[in-house]
């Protein structure tokens, strides 16, 4: 048996006895599940929805199945650089053209639920993030960018869409911030609670929608509407985020989950 065979059964071993703990980061995909509207003229997301085919009847008496439609950036989904214009030259830009190894990337945990519950319109900013390193230690470079805002608590509400008169309000980064993690830390991708990266006023920002529009053009990914960001700690886990592979896709629903140190005082 080799060295590295040895590394992957002793991984096998920790995850079996909870060593190593998974946590599901996914929200359960149905049709009930919001998705992002968009300004009216704009094509909108559809909604998953669900048709059984034969469920053990007339139509297969021995198996069930379904038949499934949903829009790519339904649920709990990853956003590749060619969902965004500013990503649509670059190379390895779908789902389907990602190198493997980007789907398993360590992840930092930034906390602003506590932010997020006197404001909604909470925007994270370069000056903030600097703040944050001074308190908790350098964002490490090569990491998702995990913001926990405890957003996931109001799935199944209106607060979780938070649509209002002007467009929906919920948080995110500013220019300041997306450029900061971008260029300075060199980050897999933004990973977030909302039903996108970008704050929900962020339409009026400028750029507007600063988080698709820098992360994607720089070739680094989304990761929209997960839940359980509040079981990991803020450093030391691993996302594990494997899109379907959809040819010239720009984004995919998927299962998300964490790999985390079941021995972490901080959990």
């Amino acid at each position: 048996m080799t060295s590295k065979e040895n590394i992957l059964i002793s991984l096998a071993e920790k995850i079996s006895n909870e060593d190593i703990r998974i946590i599901d980061l996914t929200n359960t995909l149905s049709s009930e599940f919001p998705v992002i509207v968009l300004p009216p003229e704009f094509g909108q997301c559809d909604h998953f929805s669900m048709e059984t085919i034969s469920k053990y009847d007339d139509n297969g008496p021995a198996w069930y199945w379904n038949k499934i439609s949903m829009n790519e950036h339904t649920g709990t989904h990853f956003d590749a650089p060619a969902h965004w214009v500013t990503g649509k030259d670059l190379p390895n830009n779908s789902v389907d053209s990602i190198p493997l190894k980007n789907f398993m990337a360590p992840a930092v945990v930034i906390d602003i639920s506590k932010e997020c519950a006197k404001n909604s319109d909470f925007l994270i900013t370069k000056k903030f993030l600097i703040g944050w390193e001074e308190q908790y230690g350098q964002i490490p470079k090569n990491h998702w960018i995990a913001l926990r805002t405890d957003w996931h608590k109001f799935v199944g509400s209106p607060k979780y869409l938070n649509m209002q008169n002007d467009g929906a309000h919920s948080p995110g980064p500013d220019k300041s911030a997306v450029e900061y993690l971008v260029h300075e830390k060199n980050c897999i991708g933004l990973a977030v609670e909302t039903v996108g990266t970008d704050a929900g006023q962020a339409f009026d920002f400028d750029p507007p929608l600063p988080a698709h529009s820098i992360l994607h053009g720089n070739g680094k990914y989304g990761l929209q509407c997960l839940r359980n960001l509040d079981k990991l700690p803020t450093f030391g886990s691993i996302i594990v985020a494997n899109p379907l592979k959809i040819e010239n896709g720009s984004g995919s629903p998927l299962r998300v989950f964490a790999l985390v140190d079941g021995q972490n005082d901080e959990l």
